[in-house]
């Protein structure tokens, strides 16, 4: 083009809050003139003439500067004000009336925050023991119960930190507890939270039982784990009342007789030559209650007798026999009248004949250990946990455990081993006369329902191949 042509970079010669330049001034920049690249002195129109005549009635029009942002960072007024100046044109400029670009610098956005500050908790929010208290004890907290309290909420929803974390908080409640009313305080928060808190009569009755061997406080009205007996006997007392209460009363007295079963299993007591013990007082308890909940058939009182002796029915059974007690044998008949007479849910006779069922396997234990040749189906309940599954030709699995298939069970072990070995081996056992690979043997035949379906597609196929 000539020097008179179109030769303005894009956008060039708008500022944000300048003016266009007026019509003459702009036809002077852009080489607007009779002669040269414009518009021809004959009829037709050059080519570019279109734009030119745009572009002259845009800039004939004032136009509006553009409208700053509502809300502005600090210090943002300033930078504008000086982007709008280094913006505008220049007016005289010599060489192609092009504004020169100018770098803005952005702003700096000075933060008040500091990585030295304080840690911020919200309102009402209490801070992580493990983060803060632990490490200071109880006088991280106003008093002794929410000290405790805390901890136990955080055991409830991090067990793992059990093992960790539980010489600490003997040794604080060491230091902390040392009065009568404050031990008495700490076990009826640790019985409350075992009782109401789900799945937690399990840590509970561990943690009883730790502290039972390391708080030194022993006042005049019982040591920790003395206290707590005495807690349980109470509710104990009225366990008649409460298995005939209503649906409150019976949840309430559920959940103490699962703790009383966790107790009997974590509990430990030094028996008269220094040895560990479990607590008899516990298992005379148990049985009572087992009597309690039978003696009142309705299904969550059942329910409950079910998870009771599934938890602690072998470790019982073992302790009756030991003093020459039938004891269990008298819960199974128990059961079974209540299968025969009660009128408890259908569910609810299931899980007790489960139960019964797990009784008679002894609990699920085995207590001959015998190699793999001394094991049968009579010393090992276990014995075809492991077997294959074999189908007859209806489609009928069956075991080694079937009576009816021990025979056929046996022939198509024995022939598993042997593709086995030759698996293995790479040895080629379909020799003469052999009877599993047998050319003539009445198991290759075709099944008749299978061959007349095979005759119909071949003739399927042969038919839509002519077509």
């Amino acid at each position: 083009m000539s020097d008179n042509g179109f030769d303005r970079a894009p956008g060039a010669g708008r500022g944000r809050g300048g003016g266009a330049p007026t019509a003459p001034e702009s036809g002077a920049r852009l080489g607007m003139s009779g002669g040269g690249g414009g518009t021809s002195s004959g009829g037709g129109r050059g080519f570019g003439a279109p734009s030119q005549q745009l572009l002259k009635q845009g800039f004939a029009h004032h136009q509006e500067p553009l409208r700053p942002p509502k809300t502005a960072p600090p210090g943002a007024g300033a930078a504008a004000e000086q982007a709008r100046a280094t913006s505008l044109p220049e007016k005289n400029s010599s060489k192609s009336g092009m504004a020169k670009p100018q770098v803005v610098v952005a702003p700096v956005i000075i933060s008040k925050l500091s990585v030295n500050a304080p840690e911020f908790y919200p309102s009402g929010y209490t801070p992580n023991l493990t983060e803060s208290s632990l490490e200071d004890g109880c006088d991280g907290f106003p008093t002794l119960t929410e000290y405790v309290q805390d901890f136990l909420n955080h055991l409830a929803e991090q067990p793992a930190c059990f093992e960790t974390e539980r010489a600490h908080f003997s040794e604080t409640v060491n230091a902390c507890v040392t009065t009568d009313e404050a031990l008495q305080e700490l076990v009826e928060l640790i019985y409350q939270q075992a009782t109401s808190v789900p799945n937690f009569s399990y840590m509970g009755a561990r943690l009883c039982n730790y502290l039972s061997h390391n708080l030194t406080i022993n006042p005049q009205s019982g040591n920790f784990r003395q206290l707590l007996l005495h807690r349980c006997r109470k509710e104990y007392e009225n366990r008649d009342e409460a298995a005939k209460g209503d649906e409150a009363a019976r949840k309430r007295f559920h959940a103490f007789v699962l703790f009383l079963a966790e107790l009997y299993l974590n509990l430990e007591v030094k028996g008269t030559k220094g040895q560990l013990t479990r607590a008899e007082i516990l298992q005379t308890g148990l049985h009572e209650l087992l009597n309690t909940l039978f003696s009142n058939p309705v299904d969550n009182n059942l329910t409950c007798a079910v998870k009771l002796l599934k938890l602690t029915g072998s470790v019982l059974e073992d302790a009756w026999k030991e003093k020459g007690k039938t004891y269990m044998n008298e819960m199974i008949q128990k059961i079974e009248n209540v299968v025969l007479d009660a009128n408890c849910s259908r569910d609810v006779k299931h899980m007790l004949l489960k139960l019964v069922e797990l009784r008679s396997s002894n609990w699920g234990r085995v207590h001959i250990t015998s190699t793999y040749k001394e094991a049968t189906p009579e010393n090992d309940p276990n014995y075809f946990m492991n077997e294959p599954t074999f189908y007859t030709s209806e489609g009928v699995p069956f075991t080694a455990a079937d009576p009816d298939y021990q025979e056929k069970y046996q022939e198509l072990l024995d022939r598993q081993d042997l593709f086995h070995e030759y698996e293995e081996n790479g040895t080629d056992l379909s020799g003469a006369g052999d009877p599993y690979f047998d050319d003539d043997d009445d198991d290759d035949e075709m099944d008749p329902e299978i061959e007349e379906a095979y005759e119909k597609f071949c003739l399927e196929s042969e038919r839509k191949r002519k077509q």
